[in-house]
């Protein structure tokens, strides 16, 4: 059984490796298709677009990894059962379960690699790619501007719209230019040509039109509107950046730039926020139901809620990147107060004045308890947005260990299915699960599902066929017994005549 172990891992190793080569390599080519005309577009150096690249390899890794894991058992499962291999071994009283094991436990090491890679790495290299495309952005926006369209010129208010744009010349036609920048006055400009190039030093925007007019209003003189013509205006637009430059200030991360302890900590937050919420319109009820039966109101106490704790990973995460990565120095004073440290300040409850003999209760405002509801409604879609990320990481990573029962068992039951059985049983097996996780993710971001449940629903299925039909496939007496996509043809096409005959001896009967 040693040599078997080995053996088995051998012939995972060169698929596999294969797999996630040929994978990576297809979807970033199909990255640089999309992207490449308008990085070079913008005059950025080699290196630059080379980074843009080599940063999207990460996220297209997470999902060629398990994708390889599925191709490599397939393919050498079904070598090993075509060339009667797991007949002999069979022969020789190793049952199909001893063949699971090793294989098994190369799932399991590799769900676990995968996972550290997307819970460590992805999101480091999602956030360095978001800050770059950023600064990538605010180069060159000549090239950015659209036909017909209304575009924004950052950082300025200006916003300018042409019918033809000359991307060489900067040569513009028919011009309309909304200047909503200054507080005393707004004017729109109108041209019928104009030139756009940058002005020494590369930094400010210049602009000059000719043959137009202006038309500006002033909201502290709401009566009045002056209207002026000219034959050349030069507009000079400041700080339009004509080379590149790199933010080094960490920008705020979304959920794809946060790891899986960082998103519990904000699921923690929204959890304690909304349990905040709900307490404070639950006093607010209370509160005026007191006041209508005239009861003393409820003494003060103390109301603060103790946060949940964090896993023990996350303790483990920490202590590793202590250990490994450079020390930040602290900060002098917080920027904020912890979660668990929050003032209570309650609201305040409107007066209405009293009537002469009549004892008017002083009622809160409705539209406080409204607001404690929809903070509450807020605080709960948040936190199932970002559980749903944190049940994405380890579905997917764990997705190689299902992939294993599934692939064995459609390797050795079409032992003839060759390369066709490899690419378009992957293709299915794999179709299935991603289109599980897209409906899944988008049905409990509606709060339509649990999390755990709609991103772990497609492996849950796919572990269940696979082990169904393990138990099926170890029962059968030879490997050599199935066929190849044929077989599976011609039971399908069994299955329907039989449905028309029933459904025809039905209607006969009827």
């Amino acid at each position: 059984m040693r040599l078997l172990r080995w053996y088995l891992l051998r012939q995972l190793a060169a698929p596999f490796v294969f797999a996630l080569g040929a994978l990576t390599s297809l979807m970033l080519l199909s990255q640089i298709a999309k992207k490449f005309g308008s990085l070079v577009g913008k005059g950025l150096p080699w290196t630059v677009i080379g980074e843009v690249f080599a940063l999207s390899i990460p996220f297209i890794v997470a999902m060629t990894l398990p994708m390889a894991v599925l191709l490599a058992v397939l393919y050498a499962f079904s070598h090993l059962a075509a060339d009667n291999e797991i007949t002999a071994m069979r022969a020789s009283g190793i049952s199909v379960y001893q063949i699971l094991m090793p294989v098994l436990a190369w799932g399991v090491f590799m769900a676990g690699l995968n996972f550290a890679f997307v819970d460590q790495v992805l999101p480091r290299s999602n956030a360095r790619l978001r800050n770059l495309l950023i600064d990538i952005g605010r180069k060159k926006p000549t090239f950015e501007l659209q036909e017909q369209v209304i575009n924004e010129v950052p950082p300025s208010q200006y916003f300018l719209r042409a019918n033809r744009i000359d991307g060489a010349t900067g040569r513009l036609r028919e011009v309309t230019i909304y200047d909503v920048g200054g507080n005393a006055n707004r004017r729109i400009i109108y041209a019928d040509s104009g030139l756009m190039a940058y002005a020494e030093g590369q930094t400010d925007l210049s602009l000059r039109l000719y043959d137009g007019s202006i038309h500006q209003y002033r909201p502290v003189d709401p009566t009045g509107f002056q209207l002026s013509y000219f034959k050349v205006n030069d507009i000079r637009v400041k700080n339009v950046f004509d080379e590149l430059e790199r933010n080094t200030s960490e920008a705020i991360r979304g959920d794809r730039e946060m790891s899986t302890c960082e998103m519990l900590e904000v699921i923690r937050e929204a959890d304690q926020e909304r349990a905040e919420a709900l307490r404070g319109r639950r006093e607010l009820l209370l509160g005026d139901l007191r006041e209508l039966l005239a009861l003393p109101p409820f003494p003060e106490s103390d109301t603060s809620i103790d946060p949940a704790s964090l896993p023990a990973y996350c303790g483990w995460m920490d202590a590793v990147q202590t250990l490994l990565l450079p020390k930040t120095a602290d900060a002098q004073a917080p920027a904020q107060t912890r979660s668990g440290a929050r003032t209570q300040v309650k609201p305040p409850q409107a007066q209405l004045p009293p009537r002469t003999g009549l004892r008017q209760p002083a009622l809160s405002n409705w539209s406080l308890t409204a607001t404690a509801l929809d903070r509450g409604r807020d605080a709960e879609r948040r936190a199932a947005r970002y559980a749903v990320e944190v049940h994405k990481k380890w579905a997917i990573s764990s997705a190689c260990i299902s992939f294993v029962f599934i692939g064995i068992v459609m390797a050795l039951r079409f032992p003839r299915g060759g390369i066709g059985l490899v690419i378009g049983g992957g293709l299915l097996v794999f179709s299935i699960h991603y289109v599980g996780l897209t409906a899944g993710e988008s049905l409990a971001d509606r709060g339509m599902v649990r999390p755990w449940l709609a991103m772990w629903a497609p492996n849950i299925v796919l572990t269940v066929v696979g082990v169904l039909g393990l138990i099926r496939v170890g029962r059968e007496s030879g490997s050599t017994r199935g066929g190849d996509f044929q077989e599976v043809v011609d039971a399908i096409a069994h299955l329907w005549r039989r449905l028309r005959q029933r459904g025809a001896g039905a209607r006969g009967s009827a």
